[in-house]
């Protein structure tokens, strides 16, 4: 009898052990801000790019989309890809998506506004559709949101299994006469994402990509 009952334990413990295997596939939206000088910024964006060509595995998705006058739209997704499992189609599927984003970074033309809350609510949406395990939103901008007459944003963003990293958060001229904007406007986002659930970094550095997916 008391063999009987380990063994009874045993296979429960197994079968606990035989569940569905975790997702650990990457979702990766970056968004970039192209609004007044900040469009001239976006050649270090390259950078990062050619980061996360380099690091981001087989299933797991990309999209890049800009930030402009009206971000909640399919139409600003420049490109976007779930890399395959074949190498030599994910080579291709790399390149073909880094020529699309060299092509766009080089005609960019600057937007007058600037909606960053609709572009984190449109990569919300298509990271939950692509149902990646692991989820990040890097927004490329120096963070001054600037809303068209008549646009609503206040929304709260659902961001729980949601990584939220800053990009070159550039001072502004008002941020050097008084570093309390900067400092406010940076902690200003980091409440709406830790609000919403998710976790919040910044990078200003570029040369310390090694750290964009450590939180």
């Amino acid at each position: 009898m008391k063999n009987l009952v380990i063994i009874c334990c045993c296979a429960v413990l197994l079968l606990a052990g035989c569940g569905e295997p975790q997702n650990r596939a990457k979702g990766v939206y970056m968004l970039l801000d192209t609004s007044g000088t900040y469009a001239l910024e976006l050649k270090k964006a390259q950078n990062i790019l050619n980061y996360l060509l380099g690091t981001l595995q087989p299933k797991d998705t990309l999209a890049v989309a800009r930030i402009d006058t009206g971000s909640f739209s399919e139409k600003d997704i420049i490109a976007k890809v779930t890399f395959d499992t074949r190498p030599s189609v994910a080579n291709n599927q790399k390149r073909a998506f880094k020529t699309t984003l060299d092509g766009f970074i080089g005609s960019v033309k600057s937007s007058r506004y600037t909606d960053i809350s609709g572009g984190m609510l449109q990569a919300i949406e298509y990271l939950n559709e692509a149902g990646s395990g692991q989820n990040y939103i890097l927004i490329f901008s120096d963070l001054k949101e600037d809303l068209k007459k008549g646009f609503v944003r206040d929304v709260p963003f659902e961001l729980d299994n949601y990584r939220v990293v800053a990009l070159n958060v550039t001072k502004l001229r008002a941020d050097n006469v008084d570093p309390k904007v900067y400092m406010g406007r940076v902690a200003q986002w980091q409440g709406k994402v830790e609000e919403g659930g998710g976790k919040w970094k910044v990078i200003n550095d570029l040369e310390r990509l090694e750290n964009l997916f450590v939180l």
